[in-house]
């Protein structure tokens, strides 16, 4: 099924994925809204997430990774709303690999990026949404469903960084206790390795894990 690029549609509940249809069938008024092309919800997602406090090395990693993955088969997806998940998007953007954006408020009324459009039009790129148009700023709730619905969307992770005892952190430790992998690169004062996620490393500009 090809997405409408033009304009936000209503993602029919026959087309929903496995991951969403249990919120469906929870609540009748649960919809998602997107635009683009839906075809990216049925390969492997890997879920992006980065906490907006970053020590330097963090920063440099999230380059590393967004220009070893940007030519990948990997489709990523995210809110891409803290600095670093903005750059990696940049990045990411510029090559490739397919992203899914998931704002934290409805999609129906928001302007796109002028980078955002070349992506959509050749079916790189989705947005999504669980947010209805009266939703035009992310909210602290917003963000938090928004995340959550991401990580039951993703096989797995890929963080550059996670602030010790903060959200990330905890989204990670939820995905890892549901078997989900977790793949982080060393960072400052970051403990995900210590609570079970896989160390990436990058290798000539190559990361040593297939994410896609």
């Amino acid at each position: 099924m090809t997405g409408n690029y033009q304009r936000p549609q209503v993602l029919a509940r026959t087309h929903l994925p496995p991951a969403l249809k249990h919120s469906a069938d929870a609540d009748p008024t649960f919809a998602v809204t997107v635009r683009g092309n839906v075809d990216l919800l049925t390969g492997r997602l890997v879920g992006f997430f980065c906490s907006e406090s970053s020590p330097g090395d963090a920063i440099l990693s999230t380059y590393d990774l967004a220009l070893a993955l940007r030519e990948s088969s990997a489709t990523f997806i995210g809110g891409f709303q803290s600095a670093m998940e903005k750059e990696f998007l940049t990045f990411v953007l510029r090559g490739s690999a397919s992203v899914i954006v998931c704002p934290a408020r409805g999609i129906g009324r928001m302007r796109l990026p002028a980078a955002w459009r070349a992506p959509l039009e050749r079916g790189r790129m989705l947005l999504l949404s669980c947010f209805d148009d009266k939703v035009r700023r992310p909210t602290r709730q917003t963000v938090a469903k928004r995340n959550a619905m991401v990580a039951e969307l993703a096989a797995c992770l890929l963080v550059p960084h996670a602030e010790p005892g903060g959200k990330v952190e905890q989204l990670c430790q939820d995905a890892l206790a549901q078997n989900k992998q977790v793949f982080t690169p060393t960072s400052a004062g970051c403990r995900l390795a210590e609570l079970g996620a896989t160390r990436l490393r990058i290798k000539g500009g190559r990361s040593d894990v297939e994410l896609g």
